[in-house]
């Protein structure tokens, strides 16, 4: 078993979790999280720090589709290993349901020292 980010993590990428894990499995995407579901040791420590209830255990009924896109986004987005703020519109987007067709297969902008 892993856990799995789900759509509920669009457009607001609170990173409360990242703070939590013990093996840094999330990978940031422009906006939203992942899981690595090869890196995740299901401890669940995560799963009650989303304000957005949108980390899941795999076992959940209908994430196919989220537990691919998590495998897939984690081979390509960096990993996350601190936290940061929320989005800046995260409160606007915070609890709408059907935000997947707002899913960035972007990675985050990283910050660059000058």
């Amino acid at each position: 078993m892993t856990y799995v980010v789900v759509e509920g993590c669009i457009n607001c990428k609170h990173t409360d979790c990242v703070s939590v894990c013990p093996v840094d499995c999330f990978y940031e995407g422009e906006n939203m999280l992942v899981i690595d579901p090869d890196e995740c040791i299901d401890c669940g420590v995560c799963e009650p720090e989303c304000p957005e209830d949108a980390i899941l255990p795999d076992t959940e009924p209908g994430l196919e589709k989220w537990l691919e896109i998590n495998a897939d986004m984690a081979k390509v987005w960096p990993v996350i290993v601190d936290q940061i703020d929320p989005l800046p519109d995260a409160e606007k987007w915070s609890g709408l349901s059907k935000k997947s067709d707002h899913l960035s297969r972007r990675p985050a902008k990283q910050a660059f020292c000058q």
